[in-house]
């Protein structure tokens, strides 16, 4: 049979003298129960983990609608971007007023102005005007049926 061994005999003599007769089976069965405790609640921490990562791995692998792994296609465009900057001042060409003292004047001129023919008259041609003008004459076109001729005087061409 089985021999008790020396920690049994010890066991059993410290508890012979103080202990009640079911004392023993009283210990034993709640060692017994705290161990089945113990071993329930390291499976159930076990399972939930293991839910969890199942969890986990379907969120990260279930497909997406809303925003595709996908890279989008290279777009192609047909025309090319170019940049620009600024011009340095010193490229800008402004305009300054004269001074005080310098001033332009235009001589007195002479203006003739063209109607559209009425009643059988003539309209004279661009070419035909300007030959009749004494030089040096200008013809200003302001619209299609309408010219001015401007006439300037010679002696005050000139300006100073």
């Amino acid at each position: 049979m089985n021999n008790p061994s020396d920690n049994e005999r010890l066991f059993a003599d410290a508890l012979a003298d103080a202990s009640p007769v079911d004392f023993r089976e009283r210990l034993l069965g709640d060692t017994l129960r705290l161990a089945r405790r113990r071993r329930h609640v390291r499976q159930a921490r076990q399972a939930a983990i293991a839910v969890g990562i199942v969890a986990a791995l379907t969120m990260w692998l279930w497909p997406r609608t809303n925003s595709p792994k996908q890279n989008p296609a290279p777009v192609i465009t047909s025309y090319r971007l170019i940049e620009t900057q600024p011009l340095p001042a010193s490229a800008i060409v402004t305009t300054q007023p004269f001074a005080s003292s310098i001033v332009a004047s235009t001589p007195p001129t002479s203006v003739i102005t063209t109607a559209e023919a009425r009643d059988g008259l003539r309209v004279l041609t661009d070419d035909e005007l300007l030959s009749l003008a004494p030089a040096p004459a200008v013809l200003v076109r302001l619209g299609p049926h309408s010219a001015e001729l401007i006439l300037a005087d010679q002696s005050k061409s000139q300006v100073q």
